[in-house]
């Protein structure tokens, strides 16, 4: 039997429900959404809005259905019936009480849509993602090779059930693409939108070219934007903002594409070994996305919702990504080499040079931890969690 793996947003979790009336958790699919819900909420009933039966029995009387969870609920995929927001607003204005009702959704924009028109100060708000390299070690599941925790992903399933990830996959990319693409958007073309998602995952860890994807998925850049809007509300991709800090250098301005999980990035890109993940071209990047990822669900754990960033300038200067952290500034320059080198170091120098009050983290594929300077530190890849 499979072992129920603890969550690290557990605890942020259960104090948001004690400061909001109801507590909205997104995330991609199968990120482990219902399984905390159902351990935050272990005596209230849990329902599935994409269930036919249960969207016809609230459509059938929702004065009714409220009444029978007057109580409060698990309210499962919830965007999929937007009225119901329109009765909750009502409810949670009669009664003030905190920790009513958890909803959930698998498409941030429709859920973040409805809740600041209708739940506005009401709800709080969270991410769940896939398991993170500090989950897997708490859990105590096995995380020897980063390149194994790069192919394998972070899907609870695929570790909680030791399934062929392959396999798994495969059958994810086609149920999004089959069952949510149609449900949210008139695709009339799923072929040249699934080739769109194949051609994303060769551009990971670049700027985003949207002219050139256009041109190869054979659409129009204003359907990339649309199709691009899709993978990121439904969670496959997020687009990492370039810095600014309003000074006279001129700026990249394009962002950058990353996935939520390096498992499915490495499907898409053909990758199913770690011989061949570890002689493909683009390994650095691959292993720059699982870095910049890990410090994203670190963050959304602990509820952080700040934005990350990266920094280009027009010269081709750049440091991979830019954070605060307990109102400091974060210089990040990450390498998938296992040594280090002053070659290595020169975008984060001058990164420093620039920014004087920042301070410097080299994160790379060796195993020690060091301090170079007074600011400027190095992180290995397995202590990732530490940040």
């Amino acid at each position: 039997m499979a072992k129920m793996i603890n969550r690290e947003i557990f605890l942020e979790a259960k104090f948001r429900l004690t400061q909001f009336r109801a507590l909205c958790i997104t995330g991609p699919r199968q990120s482990g959404k219902t399984t905390l819900c159902k351990l935050l909420f272990k005596d209230k009933p849990y329902l599935n809005f994409e269930t036919p039966l249960v969207q016809a029995e609230f459509q059938r009387n929702p004065t009714a259905f409220f009444k029978k969870y007057a109580k409060g609920a698990i309210f499962d995929e919830v965007q999929r019936v937007p009225d119901v927001f329109r009765y909750l607003q009502e409810i949670l204005d009669n009664n003030t009480k905190r920790g009513q009702f958890i909803l959930t959704g698998s498409n941030n924009f429709l859920l973040q849509e409805q809740v600041s028109q209708s739940l506005a100060g009401r709800a709080g708000y969270l991410s769940l993602l896939p398991l993170s390299f500090a989950e897997l070690k708490e859990n105590k599941l096995n995380v020897s090779s980063v390149d194994d925790l790069i192919l394998k992903g972070g899907y609870p399933e695929i570790w909680n059930e030791q399934l062929n990830i392959s396999t798994w996959l495969e059958s994810y990319i086609q149920t999004y693409v089959q069952r949510d693409v149609r449900l949210l958007k008139n695709i009339n073309d799923l072929g040249a939108f699934t080739r769109f998602v194949f051609l994303c995952a060769n551009a990971a860890g670049q700027l985003l070219n949207r002219d050139e994807l256009a041109k190869n998925s054979r659409v129009d850049t204003k359907t990339i934007q649309s199709w691009l809007g899709l993978l990121e509300s439904s969670y496959l991709v997020y687009l990492l903002q370039p810095w600014s800090n309003n000074s006279n250098t001129r700026l990249i301005k394009s962002p950058k594409l990353y996935f939520y999980d390096t498992g499915l990035l490495c499907f898409l890109k053909g990758i199913h070994s770690k011989t061949a993940l570890q002689k493909h071209p683009q390994y650095g990047s691959i292993f720059e996305n699982w870095i910049i990822t890990e410090i994203k669900k670190n963050r959304y754990n602990q509820g952080i919702l700040e934005p990350i960033y990266f920094y280009r300038n027009a010269s081709g200067n750049e440091v991979d990504l830019v954070i605060r952290k307990n109102d400091e500034l974060f210089g990040i320059e990450i390498k998938s080499g296992k040594k280090i080198d002053s070659a290595a170091l020169k975008n984060l120098t001058y990164w420093q040079k620039q920014q004087s009050n920042s301070n410097g983290l080299f994160i790379y594929g060796g195993k020690e931890s060091s301090e170079i300077s007074s600011r400027q530190f190095t992180l290995p890849w397995n202590q990732i969690d530490h940040l």
